[in-house]
């Protein structure tokens, strides 16, 4: 008996034991890769062989691949998230759409991605496609796509994963106002995050689930208001407004992680650039004790995995005679950053504005008006080729002449300037008129002192506009558009426009001139 109780002891003791034991996972990350397979410049566009073989070059699939292979190798538990937006950026979604980015990231291993705006830019359809290559659960739990068939019994709000004997709970997050910023069709309906990611915790908690991670792309100011709004959260893994989060950096945006709430908030800024690497530490119940890590910056100093390299040399191959023809010369670089290209005017935005404005203006148009979230990155010094244009304007939008009131004009304008704090895509890049914004005012009245052609604005006067389709058919919240007067969807593709503008004017020499005024 004796021996049996010594025994029962020993096992109560174990038990006990193991049952306090710390749990670590390390968590690595991406997020807005935005196909970027190839390298890409300091100015997160394209980069030449040249400068890739000098060293000058960051990312692209073939380095990414060695970046997450050797973190794998540092951790003996580890899992591979993806913070959105894999879709549209380069020639290669274009042509490609999904497929090769469901590939690199089957290749890669990847655990589980959340949905991001940019993987409804071609609807349902192309989003749905790429879930069934996939080998890995891509999530969103703010929305209701009961009503959409092609995403209705596929497409999850959460799932759990086994991973070194623990369950883990994921959680997809995109932004609310997806419909305004994409083309998820008519069929699906975005909630509130917070409420959202509530739902499931408190569904995952009831399954017993105690460690829970979020993978967001609602940027990172949202991800701090769902951390403070919700309990149970462990991890926010972000995306969607490109934040760098470091340590020991004066350039990061803010700490890796920033703790809001108790939650661990990352993100690795965008286009495979950085690969996020996250250590945890969670207790018996599921709490986090201890977070650290840093972003590992994908740069020259990490080798190319030949294999990778080669197969995206073939990919490439259909889409390097349009990409490689140069169309024009830029006597500076081109500064298209959208951390300036949201915020104030920028050269890429005059840029665009002033080719759109120059295509119509015989047509009676006195105004342009270009999304900043439209434009994805600047432009060096010397020869402009034609994948460099497409680089910064990937959407294949085309131009959209209309006309609206002066009062719908401001009305816009405000609209543009809404949502400075956040990064907002839609802050307005001008051509034909100026304005005054006040960033410390109330949202809907921070614009003042606006002109078109020189002239006070009139309010009752018609004035002609051109702009994008997507932004004349609502999209980044310029809902006053959509019943503009004589509106035409359907002029020549926006890159193409830009592109000769630059061919007409070059060597292209950058500059602002006051246009748009901060108070």
């Amino acid at each position: 008996m004796s021996v049996r109780l010594l025994t029962s002891a020993a096992a109560l003791a174990l038990s006990t034991s193991v049952a306090s034991a710390d749990y670590s996972l390390t968590i690595l990350h991406t997020n807005d890769f935005h196909a970027r397979f190839e390298p890409i410049s300091k100015y997160d566009s394209g980069c030449s062989v040249e400068d890739d073989a000098a060293g000058k070059c960051f990312g692209g699939s073939a380095r990414l691949v060695t970046a997450v292979n050797e973190a794998k190798k540092r951790s003996n538990n580890w899992i591979l998230v993806d913070g959105g937006d894999q879709f549209q950026g380069t020639l290669f979604y274009t042509y490609y759409k999904g497929k090769l980015a469901a590939e690199m990231m089957n290749l890669m291993g990847y655990t589980a991605m959340t949905v991001g705006n940019h993987e409804f830019d071609d609807g349902p359809e192309v989003l749905r496609g790429f879930m069934d290559a996939v080998e890995f659960p891509v999530l969103m739990s703010n929305a209701d796509v009961s009503r959409e068939p092609l995403l209705a019994d596929v497409l999850k709000k959460s799932t759990v994963i086994e991973q070194g004997g623990e369950k883990i709970g994921l959680i997809g997050l995109t932004p609310q106002n997806t419909d305004e910023l994409a083309s998820p069709g008519p069929n699906i309906i975005f909630t509130d995050p917070s409420d959202a990611v509530q739902a499931e915790v408190d569904a995952l908690t009831e399954m017993g689930v105690n460690k829970i991670i979020v993978l967001s792309h609602s940027g990172y100011a949202v991800d701090q208001r769902v951390a403070a709004n919700t309990t149970g959260v462990d991890v926010i893994v972000g995306g969607h407004s490109n934040t760098y989060l470091a340590n020991n950096d004066d350039n990061a945006d803010g700490p890796y992680p920033t703790v809001v709430n108790g939650v661990q908030i990352v993100q690795a800024y965008a286009y495979g650039k950085y690969l996020g690497e996250l250590n945890v530490t969670f207790d018996d119940a599921g709490n986090v004790t201890e977070a650290t890590g840093d972003p590992l910056l994908v740069d020259a100093a990490i080798l190319a995995n030949e294999e990778v390299a080669a197969r995206i040399k073939e990919a490439a191959k259909p889409l390097d005679e349009i990409r490689n023809k140069v169309v024009a010369s830029a006597a500076e670089a081109i500064e298209g950053d959208r951390s300036v290209c949201r915020a104030v005017e920028c050269p890429m935005g005059n840029l665009v504005a002033d080719a759109m404005l120059a295509r119509v203006r015989d047509q009676g148009i006195e105004v342009a008006i270009a999304n900043g979230g439209g434009l994805r990155a600047s432009i060096d010094a010397g020869d402009v080729t034609m994948g460099e244009v497409l680089t910064v304007l990937p959407f294949q939008n085309t131009l959209a002449t209309f006309q609206v009131t002066g009062e719908t004009l401001v009305a816009a304008l405000e609209n543009g300037v809404s949502e400075i704090e956040e990064g907002g895509g839609r802050f307005p890049q001008v051509a034909g008129m100026s304005f005054v914004v006040d960033p410390a005012a109330e949202p809907g009245s921070r614009v003042s002192g606006v002109m078109v052609g020189g002239a006070p604005v009139e309010m009752d006067r018609v004035y002609g506009v051109v702009s994008n389709n997507f932004v004349r058919n609502g999209g980044d919240g310029y809902k006053m558009f959509r019943d503009a007067m004589n509106a035409y969807d359907y002029g020549p593709d926006l890159a193409d426009v830009t592109a000769e503008y630059l061919a007409e004017n070059a060597p292209y020499q950058p500059y602002t001139d006051g246009r748009i005024t901060m108070k």
